[in-house]
């Protein structure tokens, strides 16, 4: 089964992501800052990773740049921002722009999760 960190610090996003992505077929974890968000990523094995970008204390580019730095660097990331003007950089697969769609969140990580190669038993 497909495996997803989920990391925002707005739990109500949190937990929609959550719900729509297990009712959609993957196994999801969640993390509401980025410290935990890095624990959780270096004691699990996750098959992508969905990160907002602006949270207080570490914040995405953090969780980006430890992931990348890991020995998973090739983890795919997906970013979440109410703020992607913001993004200067390209070391994840998408963007999405609070608020958005949870059905082209889902079709993303199925474009994502096929590029990499990954089996996803999906509903």
């Amino acid at each position: 089964m497909y495996h997803i960190l989920v990391i925002d610090d707005q739990k109500a996003i949190s937990d929609i992501i959550r719900i729509a992505l297990s009712k959609a077929g993957y196994k999801v974890e969640v993390a509401l800052d980025g410290r935990e968000g890095i624990k959780k990523f270096d004691i699990g094995r996750f098959d992508l990773v969905i990160t907002d970008i602006r949270m207080p204390g570490l914040g995405g580019r953090d969780v980006i740049a430890h992931i990348h730095n890991s020995d998973r660097p090739r983890t795919p990331i997906i970013v979440i921002s109410a703020t992607p003007w913001l993004l200067k950089n390209n070391h994840f697969e998408a963007v999405f722009t609070k608020p958005f769609p949870l059905e082209d969140l889902i079709n993303s990580i199925r474009h994502v999760s096929m590029q990499v190669g990954h089996d996803c038993d999906l509903i």
